[in-house]
């Protein structure tokens, strides 16, 4: 067995891991209130080489050295920090500055009610009134939001006809008048929160949710924080990485090639 084999191997497969989170990155990167991802590495516990049936020993196992079988892929993770913020002056796009995310009534496709999370705040009104994202679903008013309650009672009504007024604290006016408040809550922990796809988080059990006290500015939307440029400059020095493991690959195989055809001969 040629280890070095293994161990050029396991960085191409780390290496691939990681390209797919940097363009996965790539392409969520003009997405609103998109955070992004990162990717570890772990190297595999060390192996204690020993030499076998050697009579200069007294036929004694005796040790040589450790011996590194590669690296393995470890877990992934989400940068939360802020993107910036892009000022559209539509009255339904909302963002959040600080910590929070938005409450969402989420409805599977099985017709199962459930609450998500969000950063995008890019908002519309339906013919109802009701308060919802570009994918359908209805946003949840603080009531609702902090009591992880998706049901009809804490969806958001407005007049679609009035100027919508939102303050720094969430509460929607028309015409002077209170209409409610936008559900904006915070967790204790966000090791609980869970990617679930089209631009929501899950919170796994476990999971604790708190008040929040970022700010809500209407006629905003915060960007996602993906650096385009950092991005590409670590595309080229994963692929080098990748092209360095397969150079091994190569070597190591013209070197058996070799011993095979030429040594074996002998």
């Amino acid at each position: 067995m040629v280890k070095g084999l293994y161990t050029a191997y396991t960085g191409m497969i780390n290496q691939q891991n990681r390209l797919d989170v940097l363009t996965n990155n790539l392409a969520n990167s003009a997405t609103n209130g998109f955070k992004k991802e990162g990717s570890t590495s772990q190297s595999f516990d060390e192996m204690l080489a020993i030499k076998i049936k050697d009579t200069s020993d007294m036929g004694l196992p005796k040790g040589l050295g450790d011996v590194s079988l590669g690296v393995k892929i470890g877990e992934c993770y989400t940068d939360f920090g802020q993107g910036n913020f892009r000022v559209t002056d539509n009255i339904y796009d909302l963002a959040i500055n600080g910590d929070g995310f938005f409450a969402i009534s989420f409805t599977n496709k099985a017709g199962e009610a459930s609450v998500k999370y969000t950063r995008d705040g890019a908002f519309t009104v339906n013919r109802e009134g009701y308060l919802m994202t570009k994918d359908g679903d209805y946003v949840l008013n603080q009531a609702a939001a902090q009591a992880g309650n998706p049901g009809q009672a804490g969806y958001i009504r407005v007049d679609p006809n009035l100027e919508l007024q939102v303050d720094e604290n969430g509460n929607l006016y028309q015409n002077g008048a209170l209409l409610g408040q936008i559900g904006v809550v915070d967790f204790a922990d966000y090791n609980f929160l869970e990617k679930y796809g089209e631009n929501l988080y899950d919170l796994a059990d476990g999971g604790q949710v708190q008040a929040s006290d970022a700010q809500v500015i209407q006629g905003t939307l915060e960007m996602s924080n993906v650096n385009v440029i950092s991005e590409m400059v670590e595309m080229i020095t994963i692929s080098r990485a990748y092209e360095t493991n397969q150079k091994i690959i190569q070597s190591i195989d013209e070197t058996l090639e070799k011993a095979v055809n030429n040594i074996g001969k002998a």
